[in-house]
């Protein structure tokens, strides 16, 4: 009657190996380590990388533990943070600026276990330090750039069909086009609507005026605010990579929101400003004819004159520019700091793509003897950085922009234009840093608060259970077992809202022992058998006990499904201890019941308090 086949106590087993392979790395901590990744796309991290970086911490006498090569890049285990400064400060040193030398920690597991992907947990910010933003993305600039583009884009097609037009301009969330005939007009229109499906046009007629007025449809808005956020999640992970930062989070939250974050990093004014900053680059003409000192006096006055803008030189100087774009840092492929080969001064070298290229030697070869401004947008201003005259046709694709920068600035404007620019302007709208110390607190806190629970748990079920309560507190640690395998295996990353759902699952797997328990107590008060008291013990509480966790379980997909951040992570720990629980409660506590009465064909009593 309560004997298992052999087969269930081989899963049994098998269960309780796995989960004990699984759960080991957790317990072998982590070492100081440098991760060395490639930063140009040319580049690869493989062995003869692997081989630099062994050869260069051999150099500088480095007591290293071990080197590891994966997919991105090599890493290195040290023995100490000394040991792990010294080796970043080495190979930064060694290997340039095309390789990006990160800090990180590693785990101490043995190899053998790293083999079969038996991998410790991921460490959230809340337990391992760091900083946390929560950004929110500008939609309404997004959309304004993107009217801003069709205003450029329709331009250009004009002049290319050259279709007369007495103006075009973008108004608030649409572009208007003027023209002096209304056959001018039609042509005009049927052509607009055939290349830009995505605005909604309109015509009207005033006074010997007659328009086209262009608005975005609503589908073109969703997809331009949804690009908007994906542009500038990918710019984000650019530019966090390029800062070096080790294992960072970064995740969509919301319509319009992003999560940032960033384990092991302290200088938050650094982070926020690589983060916050929207370098972008133009290139525009300068207007030569207008830059008399009345039209510049004008400017000043608020009033440029059609089809310029007023930006300043470092230096203080006005340069009326046209509004005409040339060249924008989309076609960057590759930007550098270095310096400039004539006066020595910082600069930033941009390679361009071939479209680039080839426009911007066009433009060169057109504009000899005129004045070329290169525009450096940063959090909504703009500033001439350079504004040479061309003294010949540039080919090949390489600009170099330098005016006043310090060497810093060069470093950081290079890492902001070959990261790419963000689609739409982001506010900080929330900022956490949790120190290295807090984070050991919150472990040391989360761990010994799992560890009294489960004395306590075991405690009360062995004094009142007695030994079948025993058996219930050896399912529960298998419980425990199987939980943190399971989170082992998916590489989830365990937060301190996700240790309260381990302590909490602990609280809840009991619960189904003590309905067995009890029905077996109650089996035995209507003088049933040992063995039957048992088997209908099982047997009867199986509905109570599925009923009650699938409740439980489908509270917490509501809680995965529409909550965020901690609070998905709490609900991800609890649905899978809902589950291990269920197998722990009812199939290895029943083994062991089985397993130490199930033998015994004359059972008087079984000791249950």
């Amino acid at each position: 009657m309560n004997r298992y086949p052999l087969w269930k106590y081989l899963l049994i087993v098998a269960a309780v190996a796995i989960g004990l392979l699984y759960t080991l790395p957790n317990f072998y901590g982590e070492v100081p380590a440098v991760q060395v990744s490639p930063l140009r796309s040319n580049l690869k991290a493989d062995a003869a990388l692997m081989a630099r970086v062994e050869a260069t911490v051999k150099k500088a006498e480095l007591a290293v533990q071990g080197i590891a090569l994966d997919a991105t890049s090599v890493k290195v285990r040290l023995s100490s943070t000394e040991d792990q400064l010294k080796a970043k400060d080495a190979l930064q040193a060694a290997l340039g600026e095309d390789y990006v030398v990160a800090l990180n920690l590693l785990s101490r597991s043995p190899q053998w276990l790293t083999s079969i992907g038996a991998l410790p947990m991921y460490l959230g910010l809340d337990l391992r330090g760091g900083v946390h933003f929560l950004m929110q993305v500008d939609m309404k600039a997004a959309l304004t750039k993107k009217v801003e583009t069709y205003t450029n884009d329709i331009r250009g097609m004009l002049r290319e069909q050259r279709i007369q037009y007495s103006g075009i301009a973008r108004e608030g969330q649409a572009v208007a086009v003027r023209f002096r005939e209304a056959a001018l007009r039609d042509k005009a229109l049927a052509r607009i609507t055939k290349d830009m499906p995505d605005l909604e046009l309109k015509t009207a007629d005033d006074a010997g005026e007659y328009r086209i007025t262009g608005t975005l449809k609503v589908e073109a808005q969703r997809r331009t605010q949804e690009f908007a956020l994906q542009q500038n999640i990918n710019t984000l992970r650019n530019r966090i990579n390029e800062l070096g930062v080790a294992e960072p989070i970064i995740q969509q939250q919301g319509a319009d929101r992003v999560v940032v974050q960033l384990p092991g990093v302290q200088d938050t004014a650094k982070a926020k400003d690589i983060l916050g900053r929207t370098a972008t680059l133009e290139v525009r003409m300068v207007d030569e004819e207008r830059m008399d000192p009345g039209s510049l006096e004008q400017a000043k006055a608020g009033q440029p004159p059609f089809g310029t803008e007023l930006y300043y030189e470092r230096n203080g100087q006005a340069v009326l520019v046209k509004k005409q774009v040339v060249l924008t840092g989309e076609r960057i492929n590759d930007a550098q700091p270095g310096f400039d080969g004539q006066t020595g001064e910082p600069a930033v070298h941009i390679n361009l793509d071939g479209a680039g290229a080839r426009i911007f030697q066009q433009v060169t070869r057109e504009s000899i003897g005129k004045r070329m401004a290169i525009l450096l947008f940063e959090r909504g201003k703009g500033e001439v950085v350079t504004a040479p005259v061309i003294r010949s046709e540039i080919g090949g694709g390489r600009v170099q922009i330098s005016g006043r920068m310090t060497t810093q600035e060069a470093n950081d404007v290079s890492l902001l234009l070959r990261a790419g620019a963000l689609a739409a302007p982001m506010d900080i709208v929330e900022e956490r840093t949790v120190g290295p110390s807090l984070g050991a607190d919150n472990i040391k806190i989360g761990f010994n608060s799992t560890l009294y629970g489960f004395a306590a748990i075991a405690v009360f079920m062995i004094g009142y259970y007695a030994m079948v309560g025993f058996f219930s507190v050896v399912a529960l640690a298998a419980n425990v077992l199987f939980l943190v395998a399971l989170l082992s295996m998916l590489q989830a990353t365990l937060t301190l809202p996700g240790m309260a759902g381990i302590a909490l699952t602990l609280g809840m797997a009991i619960d189904a022992n003590v309905l067995i328990n009890e029905r077996i107590r109650e089996e035995l008060r209507n003088g049933n058998t040992p063995h039957a008291a048992i088997f209908a013990g099982y047997d009867r509480a199986w509905g109570t006990i599925l009923d009650s966790n699938v409740t439980t379980l489908i509270a917490g997909f509501a809680l995965f499904a529409f909550g965020s951040g901690a609070v998905k992570g709490f609900a991800v720990v609890l649905c899978l201890g809902i589950l291990t629980s269920i197998f722990s409660a009812v199939v290895v506590s029943r083994g062991l019941m089985n397993l130490y009465y199930g033998g015994q064909r004359k059972l008087d009593r079984i000791s249950i308090g």
